[in-house]
């Protein structure tokens, strides 16, 4: 058993590369085999730029009002205790609503040693839906 205490491991700011917005990544976890995760809180406006997961992604939302898209479909509210799964290789972003902040635990499995391909941001259209 190994049991990491909470403010353990500093925050780390989302980089801009993969990020629209002030994102912070907390906790990030490794499982056993090719689990790993994080706790990510995006401020309002906040959101990831498109991508995808070869093993596909579970999405906690823990606090706050968020968004959700996958490519081809509407821009989707969620709301804490709801639950987002995204297909694998399922184009997709996530992140804050426009007036209020959001938390989820992202949760994806490695295939190859990799756990996401990034790509393009989001454009302030998109995000607008």
């Amino acid at each position: 058993m190994q049991i990491v205490r909470s403010g353990a491991q500093d925050s780390n700011k989302g980089p801009a590369e993969y990020f629209t917005g002030n994102v912070r990544v907390d906790a990030p976890f490794k499982g056993s085999g090719a689990l790993s995760g994080a706790t990510v809180t995006f401020e309002p406006g906040a959101r990831t730029a498109w991508h995808t997961h070869p093993l596909g992604q579970t999405l906690l939302i823990l606090s706050g009002l968020g968004r959700v898209q996958r490519e081809g479909g509407p821009v989707e509210e969620v709301r804490p205790g709801d639950i987002v799964w995204f297909e694998p290789d399922e184009k997709h972003w996530h992140g804050a609503a426009p007036g209020c902040a959001m938390s989820h635990l992202a949760i994806a499995e490695m295939k190859n040693g990799s756990a996401v391909t990034w790509m393009e941001q989001v454009s302030d259209a998109q995000y607008a839906g």
